[in-house]
C-alpha cells in the first residue's frame, strides 16, 4: 500500500473507531469480544482498501464486514453469559440515576443478544450506527423489505422481552 494510502487508511480508522466499537459491542455484548470484533474487521478493510475507499458509501461496507466477522464468531463455542433483573425505579419517579442507566443499558443489551443474529445486526444498525435502510440492507446483505420485517419483529421481541419488563420509553439509554 502506498504511503498517501496509508496515511487515508489510519485517518479513516481513527474517525470511525469509536463508532465501529460501539457497534460491535451491542452486536456482541462484551466490550473485549467488540475491540476484537472491530479489530478483525479492520484488518479485512485495510486488506481491500482499494475497494473500500472505492465504494459508494464505504461505512455501510465496513458494517458489511463488521456483521460477517460477528456471524463467524458464532463459529466457535460461545458460553453465554446471565445477567442481573432490571433495576428498581427511581425513588423520586424522575429520571434515573447514572447507576439505573447503566442497569438498564445492560437489560437493554441483555434483550438485544436474544435476538436472532440477523434482527440484532439490523436493530443495531439502524439505532445505534444510524444508517439508513438501504445502507442496512448493503450492509447485512438482504433487501430494503427484509430490513423493515426484520425491524419490526425484532423491536415486537424486545418490548416483550422480561429483561426490559416494565422501561419506559426514553428511559432506555
Amino acid at each position: 500500500m502506498r504511503q498517501a494510502d496509508e496515511a487515508e487508511f489510519h485517518d479513516f480508522v481513527v474517525a470511525r473507531w469509536p463508532r465501529l466499537v460501539r457497534t460491535a459491542y451491542l452486536l456482541t455484548g462484551d466490550r473485549h469480544h467488540a475491540e476484537d470484533l472491530a479489530q478483525s474487521a479492520l484488518t479485512q478493510v485495510y486488506q481491500g482498501w482499494g475497494r473500500v475507499r472505492a465504494a459508494e458509501h464505504p461505512d455501510a461496507y465496513v458494517h458489511r464486514i463488521l456483521v460477517r466477522c460477528n456471524a463467524g464468531r458464532f463459529r466457535k463455542r460461545r458460553v453465554s453469559e446471565v445477567l442481573t433483573e432490571s433495576p428498581a425505579e427511581s425513588a423520586d419517579g424522575g429520571l434515573p440515576d447514572a447507576g439505573e442507566q447503566v442497569e438498564q443499558r445492560r437489560a437493554l443489551v441483555a434483550a438485544l443478544q436474544d435476538l436472532p443474529r440477523k434482527q440484532r445486526a439490523i436493530v443495531v444498525l439502524r439505532f445505534w450506527s444510524d444508517l439508513s435502510e438501504r445502507d442496512t440492507a448493503d450492509a447485512v446483505g438482504c433487501s430494503v423489505g427484509t430490513v423493515k420485517s426484520q425491524t419490526h419483529r425484532a423491536l415486537a421481541r424486545l418490548r416483550e422481552h422480561p429483561a426490559l419488563a416494565g422501561a419506559e420509553a426514553g428511559h432506555v439509554a
